[in-house]
């Protein structure tokens, strides 16, 4: 099976059931099919190679929807890209993988323009609207209009020949230097992915996913191929507040919901409509640890909702979950394996950890990601051999080295400790920033904050939080500091609490540490 066969193989058994709902839209699976058929169809007539690549910068629309899986029919690679990205950033992207067609908006397409000289592949250009005939646009590539696309196109070719090793996506994610980089996911990955993630969630065709996750971001992607590999719908929804979820939620009667941290901080502080809760059947958190407090809010309003708490990263798409079962006595647990993958929690040379040893989570199976796209020093670095395995095997198998810092308990459940990277030592201890986050949460003075390690002269690193309140102070600030001193041993205590009006997020809505960073370093270095 491969991407768009989740697609084709519902429509054979529930053709008139509907696929995609976006607003007052709704595509059946029969529909999809179709029009996926026509996008296919339309990119080959444009040129677009087997395995070439074709970006898609848009936001949740469905014909976004419809060019990932038409380019997967057509054997080309698509590259989903954050509509929130500057024409720099999607330069970038468009570049480093050599995107050769590109489906966006005309307003993007212009903002574009002068970024497309630094990408000499692209040769076309597919925007939603008829473009305006003065357009601008670079001598090499051409512009058409998605109903010329789909209208000049046959519903009715075939798929062009595709194996499940064959590259199927190109994930973008950001790394904690440099630009981002491609994850390349191959077909096999996505569907063993969809498959596995529908089996521990109990999806059926019954159910309706509310997507508010970037599709640029696994994760959000994932509400697709879930929903599709059991013939779901899909409602595609780009919110503009918070509490436009919960609306959406009651209004479509959503059975399933997946969000980030910071999207569930605040929507733990809404009242949520009752035909939300009694239609919510899930929820999952990825993307970070979910706060207790944040938890506990949600969990006493959405009194019959499973939650799901998943661990994940883009180079292995899922690894663990928690079974919801398990939230009363787990509550800080990232859970186990996902079905079809082993995680080890391994030393630096490989031997594997005891019970309560904090080690590096390693992921191998079926959902291990082909690598860096153009990029063998960091692949190297992140894809290695798996531990422990047969001495005669010619070719070893390779897993992901993710890390992450985690440690397992005796019965095998995971706790996360913190990425190597966003590890703060100070005064030679080891300090993990969502052990001191979780003390500020369950204060109930904040909305949200990040721990971080600031250079300081005499500490190596001091620990800094930084929040959003809205009861900035001193008072607030001392009482923070205070229910740290009363929680954590000195050397976690705070030196310092910054108030800022927001956090800043990267494009998949997670809080941009790497920049934070280095805004309060600079601050601190002043002072110091």
């Amino acid at each position: 099976m491969l991407l768009h066969d989740l697609i084709l193989t519902r429509a054979e058994s529930g053709a008139q059931r509907p696929a995609l709902k976006r607003g007052n839209v709704t595509v059946t699976y029969e529909q999809a099919v179709d029009d996926l058929k026509r996008v296919a169809a339309g990119l080959v007539a444009l040129g677009v190679r087997p395995g070439e690549r074709v970006g898609i910068y848009l936001s949740k629309r469905v014909e976004g929807v419809l060019s990932y899986f038409g380019c997967s029919y057509g054997g080309a690679v698509f590259v989903p890209i954050n509509s929130s990205l500057k024409p720099a950033q999607v330069s970038h992207i468009l570049h480093d993988c050599d995107v050769v067609a590109l489906i966006t908006t005309t307003g993007q397409a212009q903002d574009l323009l002068d970024a497309l000289s630094e990408c000499p592949q692209l040769r076309s250009i597919v925007v939603l609207e008829d473009p305006p005939a003065e357009i601008r646009r670079p001598r090499h590539v051409q512009l058409v209009s998605w109903q010329a696309l789909i209208d000049s196109a046959s519903p009715h070719m075939p798929a062009v020949r595709r194996i499940d090793s064959d590259i199927a996506a190109i994930f973008y994610t950001s790394g904690s230097t440099g630009r981002p980089k491609g994850v390349v996911l191959s077909q096999r990955n996505m569907v063993a992915g969809a498959l596995s993630v529908a089996e521990y969630l109990g999806n059926t065709h019954d159910d309706t996913i509310l997507a508010v996750l970037p599709f640029s971001f696994d994760a959000g992607f994932s509400q697709l191929t879930t929903a599709f590999s059991v013939g779901a719908s899909v409602v595609l929804m780009d919110y503009l507040l918070p509490r436009d979820v919960p609306k959406a939620a009651a209004r479509y009667r959503a059975t399933g919901l997946a969000g980030v941290p910071p999207l569930w901080t605040q929507l733990a502080r809404l009242d949520w409509p009752d035909a939300a809760v009694e239609s919510l059947r899930y929820i999952t958190n990825t993307g970070g640890a979910m706060p207790t407090s944040t938890l506990a809010a949600l969990r006493a309003q959405l009194t019959k909702t499973r939650v799901f708490l998943m661990y994940g990263l883009t180079e292995a798409f899922r690894s663990t979950y928690l079974p919801p079962e398990e939230l009363d006595r787990r509550p800080t647990s990232m859970g186990r394996a996902i079905p079809n993958a082993e995680i080890l929690v391994v030393r630096e040379d490989g031997s594997p950890c005891a019970p309560g040893e904090p080690g590096e989570l390693v992921h191998r199976g079926a959902l291990v990601s082909l690598g860096y796209w153009n990029d063998p020093e960091r692949t190297a670095q992140r894809f290695k051999p798996a531990p422990n395995q047969p001495q005669g095997l010619p070719f070893p198998e390779i897993a992901v080295w993710s890390g992450d810092t985690v440690v397992k308990d005796e019965d095998g459940f995971l706790y996360f400790v913190g990425r190597k990277d966003d590890m703060i030592k100070s005064s030679g201890y080891r300090i993990s920033p969502t052990e001191v986050e979780e003390v500020i949460y369950a204060s109930g003075l904040v909305h949200e904050c990040a721990a971080l390690g600031i250079p300081h002269f005499e500490l190596g690193q001091a620990v800094v939080i930084a929040c959003h309140t809205d009861r900035a102070g001193d008072e607030t600030r001392d009482a923070l500091i205070l229910a740290c001193r009363n929680a954590l041993p000195n050397y976690m205590v705070p030196a310092a609490v910054v108030f800022r009006d927001a956090l800043p997020r990267n494009p998949n809505g997670k809080i941009d540490r790497k920049r934070l960073a280095g805004e309060l370093e600079d601050l601190f270095q002043e002072q110091q």
